[in-house]
Parts: structure tokens; C-alpha cells; sequence
């Protein structure tokens, strides 16, 4: 089984049922799979090769998710380009991938150049559905570890990293999916972040169970509560920027959630304060997981149950099925509950290894392991605690300072908004601590305050030497603070525009 196979079974038991509701249209599972198949003969008319990469480039839309389960259908290997990346960063991973087809919207067809003669517009959809309407797309024959996806990770310069997720990793995704969140077809998931990056792993479980996908008119705070207030919104997942946004919002009120049974968050750490904080404002309906690209989302899974008890609120969960989870020690042996080490998963999630790198594949996948480069450990019941990815781990005098617990004690002060701890090269302790920090609306606090209220409760080591305070922090497109950004710009004030005000 595939996973458009999970579609395509929701699709004959719910044929009148709405699969995709947006501001423009709604569109029930059984005209959802007419587009699908047609728009996979399509691309099989373009390019009648299975397996060959298929890049699409647009923002979230019904015509995103039609075009997605095209490419699934059509036997093809979906390429997710950021439209919000640079242009250079886009002709890189499409030089790297090659793909015969790239379907765009307006805002995508700007940013492809190099390759114009693949595009394939959705202004071009509904024509190709009227042509191919009543055609089915040839059924290749796969095996579950051919790639049903390429998705790219990595930094901005050198060699991208695209990580081949295989067929069966979605299909183990799907099914933790379902069971781990009790997905039934009266969900509607309100898609309020990019398909191309975390929230794409949900639109499978929802249609596989014939629940309704909802799309917002924006990213604002009123269009993303409208889709839950007034369209009856059960489940999202949100970055933690996201949920700070909302929170934050003055038009905003928890009386608005009252369908919402599920929040889960992802994509970067919450603080314990923050998920507290987010508790109390949207209910007992806060949940997280954990995942890489390389072992997309749910290799553990929190439940909001499990989260309301404070001695896990710190726990991204435990092992979901189809996968292992274990701590290593630098020389590679599995090391018992309470010990920190690198967290390396196995199983169905992992993916095949990185297109066309295998060297860097055999550094990353060892004895089946897929070595995560993420800090943790295990609690004698199975419950995962992160500290920090091992690169970002801060050495100062010969000690190891964990980023994390840092920001976790800095977020309980009442004017800091966010923080972001890293470390800077420093002649006499090797590296120094220091923390950028974005202050509450209409708070202040000077760099002694701050270094003052850590101290009292981590102690001088893990106190922060230096405090840089930002209007707002630097973030990538997904919402994630770039620590890198913040400390080139430390180290060059004029390389860069971010709003530092000390």
C-alpha cells in the first residue's frame, strides 16, 4: 500500500464529504480525486518516466494539495521548494534534482527562471482536469523504499542536502498519524503553516480518515482564529512563534477555540513556561512530537494527557510504532535511561540517505542508526528529554552548557518575550555564554537584571556573560530564530540588517 492508496480509499467512502475547504472554494473527496487523477495523467503525459522529480513552488492553496497528490498518484517524487527562499537557493536544489516538471503559482513562477521550460502553472489546472477527466494514471511498480519525496535541509551555502524519504516512511507516518492523535472524520485540520515544510505531514492522515482540510486566507492572527471560531477548526499544528503570535494577539480570545482539541506544536522547542502559558490560554489540548526531515515528524509523540503532567512538560514523548529510539555514547553503544547521549533513531521513518551524497549518508546512517546529532536522554519509562543539538552545545571553561536550559530559566522572566542562547569563542574560557533576547510589548530590563535573575537560578556557570537585545529576533521563513544570523551579526554589525538595540 501507498500513501495516495490512503487517499484514494477515502475517497470512494466519502465522495460528498468536503476534503478541502478554503476562502475561494470547497471541494468535496470525490471531485478532489477526479483533479488528482487527471492532473497524474498529466504529468505521466509530460513525463511518462515513474520515479522522475516532480518541484513544486507556490504557497499553501487547494491547488497545492491537488498538485501534491498528483505527483503521488502519477508514480512521481515530489520536490518542496520554499517560495519564500531566494532564487539562488531554489536553482541550486533544482540543479541538484533535475526535475522534468515544476508547477508553480504566481508567486513560484517568479522565483523559477533557470528552468522555464518546465513549469506547469495552476492557472493551467483546470484545463488539464477537463482534457483528462475521465482518464485514471498508470500504476507503476515501487517497492517501499523507492522516494516519494526529496525534501532539503541543511544551510545556505555548499552541497544541499536532500533527504530522500521513502514510501514507507509516509506510510508509517500516516499511521502514527492516526492512531497517536485519534484522527476521525470529523477533524478539520486548520492549515495555518507551509505544506512544504512540517504541516505537509498531516494532509495524509486527514484525507486517509476523510476529515476536512482547512485553509486560512492569511498568516493573520483574525483569518488563522476565523477558521477555528467560525469553520469549527479541531486540530493544528503550529510553530511555537505561531502560537506566541495568537496568544499575544489583542483580538484574539480562548472562547474562540472552542472546537480545538488538539494543538500541536513543532518545528523548534517551547520553553516549559511558554507550553504552560499556551495551557492555560487554549485549554488541555497542547501536544508535541518529534522528528527530522531524515525521520519526518512523529518519531515520538506527546499527547496532551501526557503533557498537562508537569514532570513530562519538558519530554517531546515517547517511540511511536515502526520505529526504535536510543541514546548513544560517542563510540556508538546504547547507553541506559538517565544518561545523556546523541539521539539516534531506526526504523520505517529513516529515510534511504541524501540524493546523490552517499558519503555523507554513511556519516549520518551507521548500523541501521540514523544518528540525529540532537543531545538527550531517556527516562526509565520511555519518555525523551532534548537538551540541544551536539554542535550547539557550549563548552566554557570545561563545562557543558546546554542552550536550552538557558532559554527555559530566561523565559520565566516576566519581560523576556523570547531568548536565544549560543555560543561565542572566547580566548579564556573557550567559549563564552551569551543570550539575544526580544522583550515583552512595553517591558524593559537592562543586560544586569538579566544576568542577575539567571544567576540566582542556574548559577554563574550557565549564566549568561553577554545580553543582546532585539526587537525582533531573526527568523527563517518557517519561523525559527537563526542563531547563525544573530551571531554574525555579533561579530559584524554591518553585515547584516537586524534590529539590535544593544
Amino acid at each position: 500500500m501507498f500513501p495516495i492508496d490512503f487517499f484514494y480509499r477515502a475517497a470512494q467512502l466519502h465522495a460528498n464529504r468536503i476534503a478541502i475547504e478554503s476562502p475561494q472554494d470547497r471541494i468535496t473527496y470525490g471531485e478532489l480525486a477526479t483533479r488528482v487523477r487527471a492532473l497524474a495523467v498529466a504529468l505521466q503525459f509530460r513525463d511518462p518516466s515513474p520515479g522522475s522529480r516532480v518541484g513544486l513552488c507556490a504557497a499553501n492553496s487547494a491547488n497545492y494539495i491537488v498538485g501534491m497528490l498528483a505527483i503521488l498518484a502519477a508514480g512521481k517524487i515530489w520536490v518542496p521548494l520554499n517560495y519564500r527562499s531566494t532564487s539562488s537557493e531554489i536553482k541550486r536544489i533544482l540543479d541538484t534534482t533535475e526535475p522534468s516538471v515544476i508547477i508553480v503559482d504566481e508567486t513560484g513562477d517568479e522565483l523559477i527562471s533557470s528552468h522555464a521550460s518546465a513549469k506547469l502553472s495552476f492557472s493551467e489546472f483546470a484545463g488539464l482536469v477537463e482534457t483528462y477527466r475521465a482518464a485514471s494514471p498508470t500504476r507503476h511498480e515501487l517497492s517501499r523504499d523507492d522516494t516519494q519525496a526529496i525534501k532539503f535541509t541543511g544551510g545556505t551555502t555548499g552541497i544541499p542536502k536532500g533527504v530522500m524519504q521513502p514510501y514507507r516512511a509516509w506510510v508509517a507516518g500516516i499511521i502514527n498519524q492516526i492512531v497517536g492523535w485519534k484522527i476521525t472524520h470529523d477533524d478539520k485540520f486548520v492549515i495555518c503553516a507551509p505544506i512544504s515544510h512540517g504541516t505537509g505531514t498531516y494532509v495524509m492522515p486527514l484525507l486517509a480518515q476523510g476529515g476536512c482540510l482547512l485553509l486560512c486566507a492569511s498568516n493573520s492572527a483574525s483569518d488563522i482564529v476565523h477558521a477555528f471560531k467560525s469553520q469549527g477548526g479541531t486540530m493544528t499544528f503550529m510553530p511555537p512563534t505561531l502560537i506566541y503570535k495568537l496568544i499575544a494577539a489583542p483580538e484574539v480570545n480562548p472562547a474562540d477555540f472552542h472546537s480545538l482539541r488538539l494543538m500541536i506544536y513543532g518545528g523548534a522547542p517551547m520553553p516549559t513556561e511558554k507550553i504552560s502559558h499556551a495551557q492555560t490560554f487554549f485549554g488541555p489540548v497542547v501536544a508535541t512530537t518529534y522528528g527530522q526531515t531524515e525521520a519526518p515528524q512523529i518519531a515520538t509523540l506527546l499527547a496532551p494527557d501526557e503533557l498537562a503532567d508537569p514532570a513530562y512538560r519538558a519530554s517531546v514523548g515517547r517511540v511511536t510504532w515502526l520505529t526504535e529510539i536510543a541514546i548513544l555514547s560517542p563510540g556508538g553503544d546504547e547507553l541506559p535511561p538517565g544518561q545523556l547521549g546523541e539521539v539516534a533513531i531506526k526504523g520505517d521513518l529513516v529515510m534511504t540517505g541524501y540524493w546523490n551524497l552517499p558519503d555523507k549518508t554513511n556519516e549520518t546512517i551507521k548500523r541501521g542508526w540514523l544518528h540525529t546529532g540532537d543531545v538527550g536522554y531517556l527516562d526509565d519509562k520511555g519518555y525523551l528529554f532534548l537538551k540541544e543539538r551536539l554542535r550547539d552545545v557550549i563548552i566554557t571553561g570545561g563545562f557543558n552548557v546546554y542552550p536550552v536550559d538557558v532559554e527555559n530559566a530566561l523565559s520565566l522572566h516576566d519581560a523576556v518575550h523570547e531568548a536565544a542562547v549560543f555560543g561565542m569563542p572566547d580566548d579564556k574560557w573557550g567559549e563564552t555564554v551569551n543570550a539575544a533576547i526580544e522583550l515583552k510589548p512595553g517591558t524593559a530590563a537592562t543586560p544586569d537584571e538579566i544576568k542577575a535573575f539567571v544567576r540566582e537560578k542556574l548559577g554563574p556557570v550557565l549564566t549568561p556573560k553577554n545580553i543582546y537585545f532585539y526587537t525582533s529576533l531573526p527568523r527563517s521563513s518557517v519561523g525559527k530564530v537563526l542563531k547563525t544570523a544573530i551571531k554574525e551579526h555579533i561579530l559584524n554589525p554591518q553585515s547584516r540588517t537586524l534590529s539590535a538595540i544593544q
